[in-house]
């Protein structure tokens, strides 16, 4: 478990297998999360600068530390790149209301802010990059929500041509003989202010390669009622389903402002389980006070 990150250094920065996660996230106050690798960023909490220039923006849900900043970051957008609005993908019972605030805001900055809202449900998929496709999937939560998963498209041999060999192959295949089935491969799935169920009703985020999910509770001065009231998920839950998840990695964030963010690594030090360990990367930094 491994975070780089102080009080002088707001960003914080995690390696998760291939991937690059870096931003804040703290429950209630904000989340902003870029992944490079994947050209994307979720949620808009805080008006990251370096998160500026990203063309593709994934909005979980309408609360104010998810994309309460988003007319900021368009703001330094314009100023420092020119770009035109990026695409934000968001939940599509917030679409109208999202473009109506930022249609009010671009008329008191006398700039334009607005985005080009791409509105999704669950089930709905979008292609970013020839290898890089997006999933939206329902989240659990008072108000209108979303998680994404991430993932390529590949041709694979069915199983009963894989002994035939290789001229035989290319002849069967130009007489058009079906000999292919296309394979999703999981990469990094996105699910935030949900109550726990999400891995059930979306299974597919257990086995994605890398899940960067929230855990807001961590132990009693937050009852597990009173979590999944606010539907949010509680470590005392999570650690019951361990088993379930086929992850490589699972990258924890949100944690309630409750805990310090040296608490957050004493607390999952002690409780998560030694045959797990190398499978947990904490997105809370080892050091000093959270961000801001």
């Amino acid at each position: 478990m491994s975070a780089k990150g102080s009080s002088a250094r707001p960003l914080l920065e995690v390696r998760a297998g291939p991937f690059t996660i870096r931003g804040v996230s703290l429950g209630g106050v904000y989340t902003s999360i870029q992944v490079p690798e994947l050209g994307v960023v979720f949620d808009c909490g805080m008006p990251i600068r370096q998160f500026a220039a990203t063309d593709h923006l994934f909005l979980s849900h309408g609360h104010g530390d998810h994309l309460g900043a988003l007319p900021a970051l368009m703001g330094i957008r314009g100023l420092l790149h020119g770009k035109a609005a990026p695409k934000a993908y968001m939940p599509a019972p917030i679409v109208d209301t999202l473009r109506e605030a930022l249609t009010a805001m671009s008329k008191l900055q006398r700039y334009d802010l607005t985005v080009d809202a791409v509105p999704m449900s669950p089930g709905d998929e979008a292609r970013l990059r020839a290898d890089l496709w997006v999933r939206a999937f329902r989240t659990h939560h008072p108000v209108p929500s979303l998680g994404y998963l991430f993932f390529d498209r590949v041709q694979k041999l069915r199983e009963e041509f894989r002994a035939l060999p290789g001229p035989e192959i290319g002849r069967r295949r130009r007489a058009g003989e079906d000999l292919f089935t296309t394979v999703e491969r999981l990469e990094f799935a996105y699910a935030t202010d949900t109550l726990l169920r999400v891995i059930d009703t979306t299974p597919e985020i257990r086995e994605a390669r890398v899940l960067l999910m929230e855990c807001t509770f961590l132990d009693d001065r937050k009852s597990l009622a009173a979590s999944r009231a606010g539907c949010h998920i509680h470590l005392d839950e999570l650690l019951e389903r361990l088993s379930d998840f086929r992850n490589e990695r699972i990258v924890l964030m949100h944690f309630s402002q409750l805990y310090s963010p040296r608490e957050v690594h004493r607390i999952l030090e002690a409780r998560w389980p030694a045959e797990h360990r190398d499978r947990l990367v904490v997105f809370a930094p080892r050091r000093g006070p959270w961000p801001g």
